[in-house]
């Protein structure tokens, strides 16, 4: 059974970090390229970041390149977004992505705010 938990989310005030985590199960997690995508309050779903199986080759959406970073650890199952220098504009729910046997998987989200 495929599961992807994203946990970490939470209030932060403007300027500051949050590191989410997803940790994968049900598949080789070491194969498959692991995304983070985002749904902000009345807005479509967005990709965040993307990174590539055993290389480690990422992308990311503009207005998250030097402020994100995608990470795994393949050999905990667990793919990480670190968020630095958060802004109000980053509220929103995080989902954790990966498309098996051509099928999108999705985790069940974690909430982000960005408030003072």
């Amino acid at each position: 059974q495929v599961q992807l938990v994203e946990s970490g989310g939470g209030l932060v005030q403007p300027g500051g970090s949050l590191r989410l985590s997803c940790v994968a199960s049900g598949f080789t997690f070491s194969s498959v390229a692991m995304s983070w995508y985002r749904q902000g309050p009345g807005k479509e779903r967005e990709l965040v970041a993307v990174i590539s199986n055993t290389v480690g080759s990422t992308r990311y959406a503009d207005s998250m390149k030097g402020r994100f970073t995608i990470s795994r650890d393949n050999a905990k199952n667990t793919v990480y977004l670190q968020m630095n220098s958060l802004k109000p504009e980053d509220t929103a729910v995080y989902y954790c992505y990966a498309r098996l046997w051509g099928v999108d998987r999705w985790g069940q989200g974690t909430q982000v705010t960005v408030s003072s």
